[in-house]
């Protein structure tokens, strides 16, 4: 029997395409990577018997980066990565070793379906997956087909099932336009992020921004921001009048009129308004065009019959506008919502330019599902019963139909925002076959004295699509009374307002997203990733209404390149970019060509950038401070035996005016001088860097953590890390066995951690609590007999020792010895600093490897609860 493997692209999508096409006969277990379960069951593929393996991936199973030395800020010149700079695909989450995975599950399959997202980022993904399987599937005999490509838009019964009835090919065109645009976006974003962080960074001291990063679509976003918060410096208001009359229509009524001249900016001609219309006693009805007096037909009262329309269909850029406008969701994480809606079935496919549904949709159905609904099964039935008004004709865009609800669900089933973005997408999937709102709209002319007043109201006739969408009804108001031309009601009052002109508002999100998709930034997929980047790098901050105002750092970024360069911040560059890509999707444009000629305009722009950064830097010294004058003196340097300076604004650095020198250190934690301490190398005063009072902390030389004095060493190690042999800080002196979890680090004793004694692991994020209240915790010469592991010589405080009698002095493994045993407790930090990622396992000081488990026992890699999870592992 021949085997069939089927790729999704999350694990929950791949469970549910698996239990639909094998009608719940399925079995299934984890795979190899422990992330991703494979579901088998037997059917037909090709007119044949076959064994079905539905497994998936985790997104992209590959990412480009850059090739060796030119990952490193030091050593290469950021112009480099232009051309020079080779580029490799590496794993893109190393720890789940997709690679291998999908090797062990695709060797011997003779065929394979795809199953990724139908879009370009999912073709891209296909041709990940198959370089990684076709080498080891079965070959084809004669010419015979064997890759296949499923396309659906939804996880529905009937979709999935007409997908895989309708098997394509992968789009190889739309994988390479991904190709070049993640090209483009690595070389162009780091060459820029490299050159202008460096130079900012080794120059000002209160940037607030761990990166001062370049992107060619971040930047015009940001830049449509900054644009906006300069219309708001500059705008200069205007005070202008207006007039303002009342008339009654009865005792208890009365009608506040608009002029029509609407407003005058000159205070004595609205006041010469004033005094010919306030001595009238009456108001007339006139004709509503009094040029048109004439004519017999005119009436003096109006009265039109409108409609507005219902919706369009939704697509993912209205989602997104919605969400942030009215749901108070920025636009990440409503995608992030949308796209776990998506793969539980709850709504069809929520990346989509589209907002015409086809021909063929079969909207009755979508309707039928929700008859039942406790909130609009009235309005459902009542479509249902009458016959749906068909929606109206939108944009196609040739990808996924519109954004629509797959399957009903309560709030309850949700919750939450994926419940509010769920009832949204419902409630204008039902307004887009609903019926026009239809209103009745009066108005009435008055004059008083030479000058015309006018007032409308509104009746509603029809609420329509409202009656779902009651946020879009028209608002009440109190129906005109019925007048004549000729009649005359008495003037209550008629009076002269001053008001000023207002400037616009900061952008809010959904005013961003409109721009960004008219002006061709971003993809419907990439929008919210922009946004959420100029948020991240301290460019913008969301302010009340979901407004983005830009920082100091943002509006000076800005400015400069206005100054340097306008097209590195203005989209139409971008725009004519991604008109070019799509080119390459549609197999018009070559993919060679494309990129080198990108990265030529954007290598001469480089340069020329380089050459005059003084402009920016004339903004940056207005609003930033030089790091001399920034910080507070904290440990000595260890050249010239002055203070340096902590820099606590991000990225958290120390500087040494007198030497200028600076010194990156751990992020996301907190310094202190470490006792005052030096390092036996350079002489730098040693400083301690802890995550959190339940974390983990380990000293560090600033000398060593940005120039590792060994050759085993990487930059941004801290002296838990050291490999230097006689040290009283280093790994030698303070390692005690291999990680439990992590393959390639050591567990090491925090030395400051006392009396709350924690050993942590010099690479992961576990820690280990052991010792409380114990006096003293030295690592010893002597190794464990058993395991390897350092002894430790503990000395208990008097009157809370664990050990018989009245000793309080012990020296035992922490592994192994039965007394320790009961004194660990095995937590994880809080955060861990993301330098550490570890290398390759490796015996580290004294002989302090990996215990030895006895056969059969079991290996708890990620123990569930804290009790003694380290002893378990051992014993």
């Amino acid at each position: 029997m021949k085997t069939v493997l089927m790729v999704a692209e999350k694990p929950s999508l791949a469970q549910s395409i698996a239990k639909i096409l094998s009608r719940g006969s399925l079995s299934s277990h984890k795979g190899l990577n422990g992330a991703c379960s494979v579901h088998e069951y037997t059917g037909t593929f090709a007119g044949q018997p076959v064994r079905f393996k539905m497994t998936s991936v985790c997104g992209h199973v590959m990412t480009l980066d850059f090739l060796g030395k030119y990952n490193k800020w030091d050593k290469v010149d950021p112009a480099e990565l232009f051309s020079q700079a080779p580029t490799e695909k590496k794993e893109a989450n190393p720890k789940l070793n997709m690679v291998k995975f999908l090797q062990v599950e695709g060797r011997g399959c003779d065929y394979i379906v795809l199953w990724l997202d139908c879009d370009k980022e999912g073709e891209n993904i296909c041709f990940e997956v198959l370089d990684a399987v076709l080498p080891v599937m079965n070959k084809a005999h004669g010419g015979e087909k064997t890759v296949f490509r499923a396309r659906f838009s939804s996880i529905t019964d009937t979709d999935i099932c007409n997908a895989m009835a309708c098997l394509g090919e992968p789009d190889h065109n739309e994988a390479l336009s991904v190709d070049a645009r993640q090209e483009l976006d690595l070389r162009i974003g780091c060459a820029f992020t490299r050159f202008q962080t460096k130079y900012f960074q080794g120059k000002y001291g209160d940037l607030d921004s761990s990166l001062i990063s370049f992107g060619p679509c971040q930047t015009p976003t940001l830049g449509f921001c900054v644009e906006r918060h300069d219309k708001i410096q500059s705008f200069k208001p205007e005070t202008y009048w207006v007039l303002q009359a009342k008339v009654n229509t009865d005792k208890d009524r009365s009608l506040l009129l608009d002029w029509d001249r609407v407003r005058v900016f000159d205070r004595e001609i609205a006041q010469m308004f004033l005094n010919m219309t306030k001595l009238e006693k009456e108001a007339q009805v006139c004709l509503l065009h009094p040029h048109l007096s004439q004519l017999p037909w005119v009436e003096a009262t109006s009265r039109k019959e409108k409609a507005k329309q219902r919706p369009l269909a939704l697509n993912t850029v209205e989602m997104l506008r919605v969400a942030s406008s009215s749901l108070g969701m920025g636009p990440q994480h409503a995608m992030q919502t949308a796209e776990r809606l998506y793969t539980q079935g709850y709504i069809s496919y929520p990346r989509t330019e589209t907002t015409h549904y086809p021909e063929n949709f079969d909207l009755k159905g979508s309707l039928r599902q929700q008859a039942n609904h406790p909130y609009w099964a009235d309005t459902v039935k009542r479509l249902l019963a009458e016959g749906i008004n068909r929606p109206r004709k939108g944009h196609d865009a040739g990808d996924h139909p519109p954004i629509t609800p797959m399957k009903s669900a309560t709030e309850a089933e949700l919750g939450g925002d994926a419940w509010r973005l769920y009832e949204y997408i419902t409630r204008h999937f039902i307004a887009t076959v609903s019926h026009d709102c239809k209103y009745l709209q009066s108005t009435i002319s008055f004059r008083i004295g030479p000058e015309l007043f006018t007032c409308s109201g509104k009746t509603v006739l029809s609420p329509g699509f409202t009656e779902v969408m009651p946020w879009q009804s028209v608002p009440l108001e109190e129906s005109l009374p019925t007048c004549q031309r000729g009649d005359a009601f008495p003037v209550g009052e008629v009076k002269m307002l001053e008001k000023q002109t207002n400037p616009p508002d900061y952008l809010t999100e959904a005013e961003l997203i409109t721009l960004m998709e008219k002006h061709g930034i971003g993809t419907d997929a990439s929008i919210p990733v922009h946004i959420n980047n100029i948020c991240q790098r301290n460019y913008v901050t969301v302010e009340s209404g979901r407004r983005l105002k830009p920082t100091n750092l943002g509006i000076v970024l800005v400015h400069g390149y206005y100054k340097i360069d306008a097209e590195l911040v203005l989209p139409t560059i971008r725009s004519a970019v991604e008109k070019q890509l799509n080119l390459i999707a549609q197999g018009k444009a070559d993919y060679r060509q494309v990129l080198g000629h990108t990265l030529d305009v954007f290598k001469r722009k480089f340069h020329y950038f380089v050459d005059s950064i003084a402009g920016m830097d004339e903004l940056m010294e207005v609003s930033f401070s030089p790091l001399a004058a920034t910080g507070k003196p904290l440990s000595r340097c260890g050249k010239c035996h002055r203070f340096m300076k902590y820099i606590q604004a991000k990225p958290s650095r120390l500087h040494c005016s007198h030497c200028d020198e600076t010194y990156t250190l751990p992020q996301n934690g907190t310094i202190k001088l470490y006792k005052e301490l030096r390092c036996p190398l350079d002489d730098f005063e040693l400083v301690l860097w802890s995550s959190g009072s339940r974390g983990k902390s380990y000293p560090l030389c600033p000398y060593c953590y940005n120039h590792p004095p060994f050759r085993d060493m990487k930059k941004g190690m801290g002296c838990n890390e050291c490999t230097h042999p006689s040290c009283q800080h280093s790994l030698s002196m303070l390692g005690i066995g291999q990680c439990v979890e992590c393959e390639s680090g050591v567990l090491v004793l925090d030395p400051t951690s006392g009396p709350k004694w924690k050993v942590a692991c010099n690479k992961c994020n576990v820690v280990a609590h052991c010792f409380e209240n114990a006096h003293r915790v030295r690592v010893s010469a002597d190794t464990c007999s058993v395991c390897e592991a350092a002894l430790l010589d503990v000395d208990f405080n008097k009157a809370k020792s664990p050990l018989p009698g009245d000793e309080t002095q012990h020296m035992g493994c922490v592994f192994c010895d039965p007394v320790f045993q009961e004194l660990v407790e095995l937590k994880h930090a809080a955060s861990c600093h993301p330098m550490h990622r570890g290398g390759p396992g490796r015996r580290q000081g004294r002989g302090r490897g990996r215990a030895r488990r006895p056969p059969g026992k079991p290996n708890p890699r990620r123990p569930k609860d804290k009790m003694s999870a380290l002893a378990a592992y051992f014993v």
